[in-house]
């Protein structure tokens, strides 16, 4: 009877998990292993269409652009979050409000935030409009356009920063809020002013929310697609772009497979390394 008991026990962890397991191996295992076999598979050996795209410009500048959106983006993304963050967990008269603005951008699909940027930076859009009104300007400015990409990565920049950044706000918020008070009024009691109090008490303490934050958004930038395919086109390639252009239009599944599998690598070791560091972290401080 006791055996039976145990056994039972034993079952409903994985009888929990069960429904779990199912939809990874159905949504996510098995399409990996399909997108694993169409990258391996060409006519130039098993890395043939490696060999291929990892060659070509295209890649290169793909490549080069993602790092780049994440190296511009995620930085301003953290920095802006944190300030957001203390200013509303300091919760003033009407911090609400300024919480629901800062965060109604989770609402919004790329598309609609890609739409929404178009309509301001247009030749007929609205900010041509403010400005050939005041007379600050004799023509639209032009942001799109292969002649414009650098205005054009200006704009994807400004748009995925605003777009984006409530996700990691909202994290860091989370954070705040978990960190003990008395610490705080600790240190305010041995005279730490607010910058020494940020500096050695809230950052230090605030450190596994930022390291989630980043592992969140560094993972969600490999994925970026709508904002850049949207507002540029194949003016600005990015990894995902490229995955969707070999698909689409080039009728090619083995090397958008191999573009889709390049992303996958990346975003693993990415993950890796974060979570990685951030237990560490956590065993530094247990220790």
């Amino acid at each position: 009877m006791m055996s039976h008991i145990h056994i039972k026990k034993q079952l409903v962890p994985w009888l929990l998990l069960a429904p779990s397991l199912i939809y990874l191996i159905i949504f996510m295992g098995l399409p990996i292993i399909g997108t694993a076999q169409l990258a391996f598979t060409s006519d130039d050996g098993w890395l043939g269409n490696f060999k291929m795209l990892i060659s070509t410009k295209d890649f290169q500048n793909a490549l080069l652009n993602t790092l780049i959106l994440a190296a511009i983006c995620i930085p301003i993304q953290l920095a802006l979050s944190i300030f957001l963050g203390i200013l509303v967990n300091k919760k003033f008269k009407g911090y609400q409000t300024l919480l629901y603005i800062i965060a109604s951008p989770l609402a919004l699909s790329d598309i609609t935030a890609a739409l929404i940027s178009y309509s301001i930076f247009a030749p007929n859009g609205y900010l041509n409009r403010i400005l050939l009104s005041v007379n600050w300007i004799e023509r639209p400015i032009y942001f799109f356009g292969y002649m414009f990409r650098s205005r054009e990565m200006l704009v994807i920049i400004l748009t995925e920063i605003w777009r984006a950044t409530p996700l990691v706000f909202v994290m860091i918020l989370a954070g705040l809020q978990s960190i003990n008070k008395e610490y705080l009024e600790a240190a305010e009691v041995f005279g730490f002013n607010s910058w020494q109090r940020l500096w050695k008490i809230t950052l230090p303490l605030l450190k596994p929310a930022i390291l989630s934050a980043l592992l969140i958004r560094t993972l969600f930038a490999f994925q970026l697609f709508g904002v850049v395919w949207l507002l540029a086109g194949r003016d600005i390639t990015v990894l995902t772009g490229e995955t969707y252009y070999w698909y689409v239009f080039m009728n090619n599944k083995n090397v958008a497979s191999a573009y889709a599998l390049i992303i996958a690598v990346l975003t693993f070791v990415v993950g890796w390394f974060y979570i990685r560091t951030i237990r560490s972290k956590y065993e530094e401080e247990g220790a």
